[in-house]
């Protein structure tokens, strides 16, 4: 009986994966390598159960997955908009190309074909609606840096939503000219702005193409670290549940939705485990709010899960088969925000800070000494160092590709990651492979090795654009 279930199982899966997918929701986590996965799995296992193995992710349950290949046109290592550009479009190019191949010239990407498919179409991200990945969908910029022409491209794609934290460039062109302010070119173009999820759902009735960020005295960059969210801030899955609820309305041939993940790659940037594998466990939470939806609607529905490249070179483990995740779940706070407290308490002690004062804070965010161990080379890298930037006042800020960090908060990272037997190659990309997940109709087409370029095609054959 057992048996005959599982077969009958079998061939209704078969059947919901080969069927046309009406509603397609393309998540990208942004650095996300195949160890990021797996570290947060275990992570979980770890924090979670009181154990070492392996608490899933949703998104690794998915019946369909494969690896990915990464490199661009000119590089074994591909940036975010080479990588993101070949993940909209199905084109390899140059590094820091938007949304055009390596003759600069414009390319459609799948959310284009989406759009003239009849199909409404979202784009969405956890950083600048204007960054890298969420532009090579929309935009074609012959550099990624190109912020406010990035923005001006956003209402000639005509796509129906667009969510993030907000805009790089609001009124600065890249070589520094004054132009018109970018969010009366969205209001002339006929969208509505909304700042914030209780803001969205007071317009969203009345708008008729929508764009949801972040209320303007937040980071316009990013929504903050899932590890040190307030209550009132803007999420990832907050983000996908407004996109679904906005695309939905009044719409009888579905929907094309791409949510990136951006600040797993800030975190690996950064090489900071909690805060990355926290960032993963966040855009699984909106992966969530998808899969809802598929539940309903399974075979109408694809969703797939991949990445742009690798951040870090991020193993797991150490020469003597051990691995201490547990000891991350004493982390409060990102690396980031232990800089920024570390600044504060500077200020706060009129540049006098005492060991005493710095310990207290290092107990507080990191657990150190009160609920974790150190070694004494690890407690004399911290005093080391805190004798150094805070008594000498000689140290001088770290910087990773996305922040810049108080020296003695690098230290605390570096004290982590060894406490945890976790080690970071760089704080660059890495040529690796990245995963690929699928559910729903035409998931099939996701099994196995692949190149980039793969992933968009067979998204578009999948939806039939």
């Amino acid at each position: 009986m057992k048996r005959a279930f599982n077969v009958v199982l079998f061939i209704l899966l078969a059947i919901v994966a080969h069927g046309q997918a009406k509603y397609v929701f393309y998540f990208i986590g942004d650095g996300m390598g195949v160890n990021h996965v797996n570290g947060t799995e275990s992570y979980r296992a770890a924090t979670k159960d009181g154990k070492f193995g392996r608490n899933p992710l949703l998104f690794t349950q998915f019946p369909a997955s494969g690896m990915a290949y990464t490199f661009s046109a000119t590089n074994p290592v591909t940036d975010s908009a080479a990588g993101g550009t070949a993940l909209a479009s199905g084109y390899k190019t140059y590094n820091g190309a938007i949304g055009v191949d390596d003759e600069k010239n414009p390319i459609s990407s799948v959310a284009h074909l989406a759009k003239n498919a009849g199909r409404k179409v979202g784009v969405t991200s956890s950083v600048s609606v204007d960054h890298a990945t969420p532009a090579a969908f929309y935009a074609h910029q012959a550099r990624r840096n190109m912020y406010y022409e990035i923005a001006t491209d956003l209402p000639k794609a005509n796509f129906d939503f667009y969510g993030g934290a907000g805009f790089m460039k609001r009124n600065m062109t890249h070589d520094k000219q004054e132009a018109p302010d970018v969010y009366d070119i969205f209001n002339e173009a006929g969208y509505t702005l909304a700042f914030g999820y209780e803001d969205y759902k007071k317009k969203a009735n009345k708008a008729g193409k929508m764009i949801l960020i972040q209320e303007d005295d937040k980071d316009q960059s990013s929504l903050p670290y899932a590890i040190d969210r307030d209550d009132d801030d803007l999420t990832l899955a907050q983000i996908t549940e407004s996109a679904i609820d906005f695309l939905m309305k009044n719409n009888k041939k579905g929907f094309f939705l791409m949510v990136e993940g951006g600040k797993i790659d800030w975190s690996s940037h950064a090489n900071d485990a909690a805060t990355t594998f926290e960032e993963v466990i966040d855009m699984d939470n909106a992966i969530a709010v998808a899969y809802e939806f598929y539940k309903k609607h399974p075979k109408e529905t694809l969703i797939v899960v991949t990445a742009d490249h690798e951040t870090g070179g991020l193993s797991l483990g150490n020469s003597k088969y051990l691995m201490s995740l547990e000891v991350l779940e004493n982390q409060e706070c990102s690396v980031d925000e232990l800089s920024n407290k570390m600044s504060e308490l500077r200020k706060e002690k009129n540049n006098k800070v005492k060991w005493s004062d710095m310990k207290e804070l290092l107990e507080e965010e990191m657990g150190f000494w009160d609920e974790v161990e150190l070694t004494w080379p690890q407690e004399k890298k911290l005093r080391d160092e805190f004798e150094n930037s805070f008594v000498s006042n000689k140290g001088a800020f770290e910087e990773s590709l996305y922040s810049k960090s108080e020296p003695l908060a690098a230290r605390a990272k570096e004290v982590m990651n060894e406490l945890a037997k976790v080690n970071w190659a760089h704080g660059g990309h890495t040529a690796g492979y990245v995963p690929v997940y699928a559910i729903g109709a035409g998931s099939d087409l996701f099994n196995g090795v692949m190149d980039n370029t793969d992933v968009p095609k067979r998204i578009a054959k999948a939806a039939k654009y």
